[in-house]
């Protein structure tokens, strides 16, 4: 039973996973510095009453410039490359201006939801420049209080065929990007691209993330060659993939020997299951497939995997308010997993996704940053289950957001009719 009183601020009677019974928990000068069954201390304190308390949702996988895009393409409905295509013929008009207001519009909400660390990807080409990488660069400020964001910078319309690109990228690592992405499917030639995308993340020292085998045919992939390359590099637990769609249509021995591969390698997996589902299969007239990777199949095999909102309304993905407790719940239900993996899925968007992206100092623990939310149901499992909102949060001990709960306000009824009823 702690007795310090110069905690800035304790909460009492949180619920976390792992914990048989509610706990407090203390912080001082922004960081988690003690958590006990009591604390006994003289300080301000939010009382959470048995509720959830998670450190927050992680989204590995955002792409916030070419967000809230649907009303000026008139591109609605369509395949993977209309989608490349009607973004990149508006992002020759985007500005530093209308890039900061569209992904501010999705890190409110986000914020909101209960994410508190984002990775956010972020085209760079001879089209739309450093643009969108000096927006975000003017988030990642903005929003300091409230999230963490990782700007991820990366060629999404290929990169040895498109002079002047490489250019800009190096540009960008010198100027504060985080990470470095790649698209190796829209390459003239993919595995060049993949090897300098590996000679530009070693010279950097920055994680590589790679969009890769976004379709349904899965007689030919990528994943393979940036296996080799992360190996021979030295590079596992620091590359990740997203989407890798085509694993949803290996038979179980293929799947296994992908999952050992990517376990072997330390090649981490984001599944998009929004966007994914939307894309995938629309030359199909019926049986039409779900287009979405097992991510707890493959974590089962030691596999890293995430689950992430990827685009928020525009033509690759017409949805979004950003929720990736919501995200979390889609995919169970198109993945089929039953009230046993709930616990899981929350992992795929809280702790999984912190270790995709290497975040040492994230979780509720002792010396880590004060960042928690409050979700309004008694478990992680059960907020899954029923799409409990996150009614508070917390950065650095400051608090971010708060959403109080639903109230029902019933009609009153007449004196007579309560008297008839009480006889």
């Amino acid at each position: 039973m702690p007795d310090d009183n110069a905690f800035d601020l304790i909460f009492r009677q949180a619920a976390l996973p792992g914990e048989a019974r509610p706990v407090d928990i203390g912080v001082r000068r922004g960081r988690f510095a003690a958590i006990a069954p009591v604390i006994a201390a003289d300080a301000p304190e939010v009382v959470v009453g048995g509720r959830a308390v998670l450190p927050g949702f992680v989204d590995s996988h955002v792409h916030l410039d070419k967000a809230c895009l649907l009303g000026r393409c008139g591109h609605l409905q369509g395949g993977l490359k209309a989608a490349i295509a009607a973004v990149s013929a508006m992002k020759r008009d985007f500005t530093v201006a209308d890039v900061h207001e569209r992904g501010a519009q999705v890190l409110e909400r986000a914020i909101a939801k209960g994410t508190t660390r984002m990775r956010s990807h972020v085209e760079v080409d001879p089209r739309v420049g450093l643009r969108s990488f000096e927006a975000l660069k003017a988030l990642k400020r903005d929003y300091a209080w409230a999230i963490d964001l990782s700007l991820c910078v990366f060629p999404q319309e290929g990169l040895t065929n498109d002079p002047g690109t490489e250019e800009l990228l190096v540009q960008a690592l010198q100027n504060g990007a985080d990470a470095l992405g790649g698209c190796p499917y829209t390459d003239s030639d993919p595995h060049q691209q993949i090897a300098r995308l590996f000679a530009l993340a070693t010279r950097f020292d920055v994680d590589l993330d790679f969009h890769l085998d976004f379709d349904l045919d899965a007689s030919w992939m990528h994943l393979d060659e940036v296996c080799r390359q992360t190996k021979a590099h030295g590079y596992g637990g620091r590359v990740a993939i997203g989407h890798v769609t085509k694993l949803s249509c290996l038979p179980p021995q293929a799947f296994a020997r992908a999952a050992e591969r990517l376990a072997e390698a330390g090649v981490a997996v984001t599944v998009l299951p929004s966007t994914d589902v939307y894309l995938m299969g629309r030359e199909a007239t019926q049986d039409v497939p779900r287009g979405l990777t097992p991510a707890h199949r493959l974590l089962a095999r030691g596999v890293t995997c995430s689950v992430a909102t990827n685009n928020v309304l525009n033509p690759f993905t017409p949805f979004g308010d950003a929720s990736l407790l919501r995200m979390a719940n889609f995919y169970a239900n198109v993945a089929q997993v039953g009230p046993e993996g709930f616990d899981a899925c929350i992992d795929l968007v809280t702790a999984l996704p912190a270790r995709l992206m290497n975040l040492r100092d994230y979780g509720i623990a002792i010396g880590n940053p004060a960042d928690l939310i409050v979700l309004d149901a008694p478990t992680q499992a059960e907020a899954l289950a029923g799409l409990a909102e996150p009614i508070m949060g917390f950065k650095n001990g400051r608090q971010s957001f708060s959403r109080p709960a639903a109230q029902l306000h019933a009609p009153s009824q007449p004196r007579a009719a309560l008297r008839a009823v009480a006889s």
